[in-house]
């Protein structure tokens, strides 16, 4: 571990291998007091500040952030004046424009985003989302002549289109102009759109490259409505009433929950909570959501319902739903939405078992490879991504999981850890002919794989990433913000913590330590191998607690076993509401026993 890193409950080595440390080093500490001194907040909740590199000045705008405070000019970011122009003229001239989006949860939001701002000015645009299996990410020149020859004469490409030099450049030479909007990476040239706003574009220095798609197109419109404004046009759309999508995109691309992420987010929770967006309310019916909408249910109960119509059915439906105002069309397409997800789980779970059984036998008793690249004929290309996070949950090291075809060629989708740029090394995997087709950004990638080229792909991700992968793992010592006990884990304090929130990627959420407390009544719930339990302190209060997938690994088999003993316990707190009764409850992620 760092040397500045502080041992924390003298833990070097938990159950799970991994040393506990202090979150903050001799100065972050510092910096927590004087944090706490200024804005007058508990030592915990300046502590939470201070590990996430918030300084004394920024405090108050961390802890209350806004859209006016937070919002830069949209003219930052490269080539937006001239795609904001381009989309303005349309606008005004009633064009055709057709819309080309990704089928993820991002690029349904980016879609319904544009398809409501357009419809407000009467138009009814085309929309396009491609097929997962059939026509994969991104523009393609057949789906390019579709939305020509339906007379389309501006084509807006949502969360894809900047690796898509081929399909472009046929459209334009169709007639067609092409506005790409999107923030995956690229090293090479740019497409031959008609402008191209992308803050992960080589040439961008806007310092926006943390937004997702939805974010960006949230820029683009308000470019648009500035120029429309100036215009003189009047009755232009409340943007802000659209920011639940741009919310519900940003959690579920695990995006960094920083700068202006962060106003989008708590923000569009606001929206959201109110119920007017019909999509979302049947979501969260169909989805069984209790209490105010939260993160949480963004990320893990409302955006994979929405992702399953393009894994495993109609890659439209989330679209769809998002960007109608139909109230008993919503629960329909709801309803369908939640029974592909419950076949996807099953798919998943059958995909999942395999690879981590391969994964095991190829690791065996050693270190085995820095990144995991597996495949398989049995797994459904709509589900590779989901392995690929299950793996490297549990074996800790990036992966890849790629659905074969019968012809010998693959797709394939790969997720890794923080301080591992998976998208780049990907993207240089293409360039020097290694794959097919590929791209994404430092946390998630895709590719197209040609026969034979599995082999030297994993070859070279071993080389390419080896030494960041052991340095990355070498550093995934658990955080530890805070030691509480059970009964000082107070639904105060959880608020009161809530306020640094919301947390997710590049904003983890807090780690607190239990010391000597104990787990008490476990029992294995759900399809996934949860653990329920109560974590007990020794004056008799209790914690309501879970363990996720821990059933059959190290965490799982202590739990289930060692009921009366004294253990260190760290994990995460979340309210939880059930039967309309408020609740905290610990998430587990760790136990250590006290060294003696």
């Amino acid at each position: 571990m760092p040397e500045t890193a502080r041992p924390f409950l003298d833990i070097s080595q938990s159950v799970t291998g991994r040393a506990w440390v202090d979150r903050l080093d001799a100065a972050a500490a510092r910096n927590a007091t004087a944090i706490g001194q200024r804005a007058g907040i508990s030592d915990i909740l300046s502590r939470i500040l201070a590990g996430r590199n918030v300084g004394i000045d920024d405090a108050e705008t961390w802890l209350d952030p806004t859209i006016r405070a937070l919002m830069p000019d949209p003219s930052t970011l490269t080539a937006m004046d001239a795609l904001a122009e381009r989309l303005a003229r349309a606008i005004t001239d009633n064009e055709r424009i057709a819309l080309f989006g990704d089928y993820d949860v991002d690029g349904a939001c980016s879609c319904a985003l544009m398809a409501r701002y357009l419809r407000h000015f009467g138009l009814d645009p085309q929309v396009h989302i491609p097929d997962r299996v059939f026509e994969g990410y991104g523009p393609n020149v057949a789906a390019m002549d579709k939305l020509i020859d339906a007379g389309a004469s501006l084509i807006i490409t949502l969360d894809c289109g900047t690796t898509s030099d081929g399909p472009i450049a046929h459209a334009r030479q169709r007639g067609a102009d092409v506005l790409v909007i999107d923030h995956h990476l690229s090293d090479h040239e740019l497409p031959p759109a008609t402008a191209l706003v992308n803050p992960n574009r080589p040439d961008d220095i806007s310092g926006l490259s943390y937004l997702c798609a939805a974010g960006v197109t949230f820029m683009v419109l308000v470019a648009v409505n500035r120029v429309l404004r100036q215009r003189g046009d009047t009755g232009l759309p409340d943007l802000l009433k659209l920011l639940d999508l741009v919310a519900l995109a940003t959690v579920c691309d695990v995006v960094p929950l920083v700068g202006l992420n962060r106003a989008f987010v708590i923000r569009g929770l606001e929206i959201a909570r109110r119920g007017d967006r019909p999509g979302l309310a049947a979501l969260g019916l169909a989805a069984r959501i209790n209490g105010p909408i939260n993160p949480y249910h963004l990320g893990f109960l409302i955006g994979p319902r929405i992702n399953a119509g393009g894994r495993i059915g109609d890659a439209a439906l989330g679209t769809r739903l998002l960007a109608l105002d139909d109230e008993h069309e919503a629960m329909a397409i709801a309803a369908r939405l939640d029974e592909l997800n419950s076949e996807r789980q099953r798919i998943e779970v059958e995909a999942v078992e395999e690879a981590c059984a391969t994964a095991e036998s190829e690791i065996g008793g050693g270190e085995g490879p820095p990144v995991l690249v597996l495949a398989s004929a049995n797994w459904h290309p709509g589900v590779v991504g989901l392995v690929a996070a299950r793996l490297r949950e549990r074996f800790e090291r990036p992966s890849f999981a790629i659905a074969l075809n019968p012809d010998g060629t693959g797709t394939g989708s790969g997720r890794s850890m923080p301080g591992v740029d998976l998208g780049s090394a990907v993207i240089e995997a293409v360039e020097t002919g290694l794959l097919a087709k590929g791209g994404g950004h430092a946390m998630a990638a895709g590719v197209s794989l040609r026969p034979g080229e599995l082999g030297t792909f994993r070859a070279f991700l071993a080389e390419r990433l080896g030494s960041s992968v052991r340095a990355a793992r070498a550093a995934s010592a658990l955080k530890i913000d805070a030691a509480l006990t059970a009964r000082g884990a107070s639904l105060d304090l959880l608020h009161g913590i809530e306020r640094a929130g919301p947390f997710g990627s590049g904003n983890p959420s807090p780690v607190f330590a239990f010391p000597a407390h104990r787990a008490r009544y476990p029992q294995i719930v759900g399809k996934g191998g949860h653990i329920s339990f109560s974590l007990t302190s020794d004056d008799g209060a209790r914690l309501k607690a879970i363990a996720f997938r821990a059933a059959g690994t190290a965490l799982g088999d202590i739990l289930m076993r060692d009921v009366e003993q004294p253990l260190h316990f760290a994990g995460s707190l979340s309210l939880d509401h059930y039967q309309g009764r408020e609740q905290v409850q610990f998430r587990l992620l760790d136990i250590a026993r006290p060294p003696r």
